[in-house]
């Protein structure tokens, strides 16, 4: 039996490799180790993100709606 990917998982997961990286004094094998395991997490999560937007576009063209664009960010005006 193949074991489904689960996105939200893997990204607590990777977030999980991250903060160890970041606080703790490990060795550099152990390091390295952490290292490939969240190339390997960041890499899967890039991939279901990527499916997941295709799935996206495919239905709005099904749709006959417009193709996603590029989301730009608001600018800041300085007020509040």
């Amino acid at each position: 039996m193949t074991k489904l990917f689960n996105f939200e998982s893997a990204l607590v997961e990777l977030q999980t490799v991250v903060n160890v990286l970041e606080t703790e004094q490990l060795p550099l094998e152990v390091a390295l180790e952490k290292f490939s395991e969240g190339i390997k997490l960041s890499a899967e999560c890039q991939k279901a993100l990527q499916a997941a937007e295709q799935k996206v576009q495919i239905l709005l063209q099904e749709q006959g709606k417009q193709v996603l664009a590029d989301f730009h960010e608001p600018e800041d005006d300085g007020e509040a």
